[in-house]
Order: structure tokens, then C-alpha cells, then sequence
């Protein structure tokens, strides 16, 4: 069945609170491309992620064997016909959308039937195939085995980040945190941040030196929703590693699709599938030590989203020097958000403004390897004036004078990442020994009732 947004959410003009207002937002604008979940959102409390509609994931082994069992169930037509369905009048395939048949990471892409849905289609593949008298025609697929192909997103609705929108504070107020004593921390070290892109007319000084890609949501005096994030996460690492090495790359904004006229994604999204290719382009052509990520999703499958696993396992682990932090997210929750959850990944939680106690917002779980700083920091932001989304101040504009207040997972993720760079400029060791230290050091100082921390000194 299609979501049929307007009955079954509320617009984001009527929405009653930030989550409803970013869950709506991502419907207008992305709704023809995404199914929410978990299927039963409805009768289980709400939508907590987004999946590509059309396309189920199956490890390419048992590819020919799912494609038999959604035949026989009706679900996908032959191969030819759905292969002609995933392109554009003239044979041009659409941009950045999958073709049926397409492989990454041993995962293949086999599209589901025009009016069919990705929740039908999974629950043929895990729950097996059987004749009209109960007779087993083919047993079924694990989780792990088959998927759908998930958003990952900063909106707040389903725990990512941003908590909360931008703030206002006076031009020349101090960072917080407080850049560090040691200016030399970081040196010799690069930090990779995956994000909307840097702001490079953000004057703010302890940002000298930093580079990337131009942040799509600055312009002409306006900044757009989510609109100086990276350059925000950018500061907030060199307040920690003053001498780090930090590119931004503008991994969350790409073009996702064109259907007649050019189209971006909503700002702050991105699909499984771009989101891997903008990592490993990172690893090849940056070389990073640390690489920042301050978004994701929830999963369905028990062992999180499966491109993201697959790159994991066949691409990121072979550069062993290279450590992931990634944000926990902000739900208050226990369910594990990914890829912060994800083995040999550094997943960050917020603590709350006093440094002892979680953020009101922060995830938490065993899942979560650590709490740094995370809520009213304050950092750079683009000048401009921005119009907010979001009850209570939808509709209300706010000019911004190069600073801002945010809090987030989001932001306690860098402060992690340049806590890593500078031990490993002062200890020699690697990205994953330099973070497996600092947790170590972190569990031994934990606090009762919160996890363990780790706070700029």
C-alpha cells in the first residue's frame, strides 16, 4: 500500500511538534521515492525510518533465488521488463537511482513490481515461499540475507541529528567548548567530516585552514534548512584539535535523482547507496585518519542497514588505520541507530550542558561506546538569515552574525573525533588504537547512571 501523505501524516504546517514538522518535510519532499517504517508505523507509534521504495537488497549469492520467490508470489515481473522499468523514454537511466540488477559490495538491487511494496516483498523473502497445501516451494531468507536500502538523515524525527535547530548568539562570543591550551593537538592528523558542505566565508579564526565543498545551502544571504551543519561540526573539531587537518565533504546533499527536471535531495539526506559512494571516495582520495558522520538511521534488520555492513566489511576494514565516529542520535532511546551501532565504528552520545549528565535528547545503550559534550554548544555558522521549520518558532527568521548554538549527537561526534586526533599526534598511534584508548580511559571514569566520558580538558 502507497502512504498516502496528506491522510496519514500530518503536513508539516500542521505538525504539533519538531519531530512530526521533520518527518513531514521529508514526506513533501522525498515521499514518491521512500516507504516509512517499520511497516506497522501506524499501530507501533509512528514513523522511526525510511527505506527506498522499488528495490529490495539480497546478498548476491542467493539473488537468483529471491528473484524466483518474488515471481512466483507476483510481486516482480521478469527480468527484462523491470530492467526496462528503471529507465528514462530513450534507454537513459536515471541518475543515481539503482537499475535493477545493480552491485555493490555483493549486495544486488532487484526491483519490486509497479504497486507492490518493499514490506511485501520482505516478508516473501523471510518468511519463505509455500504451495496452495502449506508445502514449502522455498525456504526462506534471513535479515541479513535480504533488506531494503535505508535514508540515513539529520532529521530529528527518527533520533538523528540535529536536536534542535540553530540559536542565536552575539557575534564574538567564545566557542564552547573552549579551544584548548594545547594549539598543537592534531597536528599531522586529517579529519574527514561527511556532511552539507563548509560555509568558506565563516571568518570565525580557529576555522583558518579548513577546506572542502561548498555547502548548497548558503547563498545570497539565506541559509536553508540545515545549512551550515558541516561547517558547525568543522568548528567544533578544531576547538578540540586546533592543529588537525579538516576537509569537509558535501556527502549528505548530493543529486539523487532528476524525473523530468533537476531535483536534489532534502538537505541532510542521503541513501545507503551515496552515502558509501561518498566514503569511499573519502578513503580513496583524502586519505583521512578520522572520518566524522553525524547521520543515520534506525533499521529493521537486527544487524543494521546491509550496504552499510557490506562496506564496512569489504572496503573500511581493509583501511586499518582508519577510525569512524558516527552520532548515536537523539530519540532518548535504547534502539541501536546505525551506523554508530556498527562493529569497529566509535558511536557518540551527548552529554547535557553540565558535562555530568546525559542530554535529555541522547540515545543510549550498550551500542553507545561514549559521551562527549553535545548540547548548547557553541561554534561557527554562516551569516545570513535563517527561517525556521519547526514549532514552537515556525515561520519565525533569525539573522546570523557567523556563530550559533546547537545541540545534537551531532556535535559531541566531532568533539570525540578531535579528542582522537590529538592523542594521536601526541601518542604516534593509529585512529582505532588512539579510540580504543580513549573509551578505555573513558569506562574507568564512567559515571553511574550515564556511560562513560570524555570531556575537553
Amino acid at each position: 500500500m502507497v502512504v498516502n501523505r496528506e491522510d496519514s501524516w500530518p503536513r508539516s504546517a500542521n505538525a504539533r511538534t519538531p519531530a512530526e514538522a521533520q518527518t513531514a518535510m521529508v514526506l513533501e519532499e522525498y515521499g514518491d521515492y521512500l516507504e516509512p517504517g517499520p511497516p506497522d508505523w501506524r499501530e507501533s507509534g509512528g514513523i522511526r525510518h525510511f527505506v527506498r521504495r522499488g528495490f529490495v537488497l539480497v546478498h548476491d549469492g542467493y539473488a537468483d533465488r529471491a528473484h524466483e520467490m518474488l515471481v512466483a508470489a507476483g510481486i516482480r515481473g521478469e527480468r527484462a521488463t523491470e530492467r526496462a522499468a528503471a529507465l528514462l523514454p530513450g534507454g537513459r537511466r536515471r541518475p543515481e537511482e539503482p537499475v535493477d540488477g545493480d552491485v555493490r559490495y555483493g549486495v544486488r538491487y532487484l526491483r519490486v513490481g509497479p504497486e507492490r511494496t518493499v514490506p511485501e516483498a520482505l516478508r516473501v523473502l523471510h518468511e519463505g515461499l509455500h504451495d496452495g497445501g502449506g508445502r514449502r516451494l522455498h525456504d526462506p531468507l534471513g535479515p541479513d540475507i535480504a533488506s531494503a536500502e535505508h535514508l540515513l538523515h539529520l532529521a530529528d524525527h527518527s533520533g538523528v541529528c540535529p536536536a534542535d535547530e540553530p540559536g542565536f548568539v552575539p557575534p564574538l562570543s567564545p566557542p564552547d567548548p573552549p579551544i584548548v591550551a594545547d594549539r598543537s593537538a592534531g597536528q599531522g592528523i586529517r579529519i574527514v567530516v561527511i556532511d552539507t558542505g563548509l560555509d568558506p566565508a565563516v571568518s570565525a579564526p580557529w576555522l583558518a585552514g579548513v577546506t572542502g565543498d561548498p555547502d548548497p545551502g548558503v547563498a545570497g544571504g539565506v541559509i536553508n534548512r540545515y545549512a551550515g551543519h558541516g561547517t558547525f561540526i568543522a568548528g567544533v573539531i578544531r576547538t578540540v584539535a586546533p592543529a588537525a587537518e579538516v576537509i569537509v565533504r558535501a556527502g549528505l546533499p548530493g543529486v539523487l535523482f532528476q524525473t523530468g527536471r533537476a531535483a536534489t535531495n532534502p538537505p541532510g539526506t542521503v541513501f545507503e547507496r551515496d552515502l558509501v559512494s561518498a566514503l569511499e571516495r573519502c578513503l580513496v582520495q583524502d586519505s583521512p585518519d578520522i572520518i566524522s558522520l553525524s547521520a543515520g538511521t534506525y533499521s529493521d534488520t537486527p544487524g543494521g542497514p546491509m550496504l552499510l555492513n557490506a562496506f564496512n566489511d569489504r572496503v573500511l576494514h581493509r583501511y586499518k588505520g582508519v577510525v569512524l565516529v558516527a552520532a548515536a542520535g537523539n530519540d532518548a532511546a535504547r534502539t541501536p541507530f546505525w551506523p554508530a551501532a556498527a562493529r569497529g565504528v566509535v558511536g557518540v552520545g551527548a552529554l547535557a550542558a553540565n558535562r555530568r549528565d546525559r542530554a535529555r535528547f541522547s540515545n543510549l545503550g550498550a551500542w553507545v561506546d561514549v559521551y562527549a559534550p553535545g548540547d548548547q554548544l557553541i561554534n561557527a555558522f554562516p551569516t545570513g538569515v535563517y527561517t525556521y521549520t519547526e514549532p514552537p518558532r515556525r515561520g519565525a527568521t533569525q539573522r546570523f552574525e557567523g556563530l550559533a548554538r546547537w545541540s545534537g549527537t551531532s556535535f559531541s561526534t566531532p568533539v570525540v573525533a578531535g579528542l582522537i586526533a590529538a592523542r594521536m599526534s601526541r601518542t604516534g598511534e593509529n585512529g582505532p588504537d588512539a579510540a580504543a584508548a580513549l573509551i578505555a580511559r573513558a569506562r574507568k571514569d564512567a559515571i553511574p547512571g550515564v556511560g562513560a566520558i570524555l570531556v575537553p580538558a
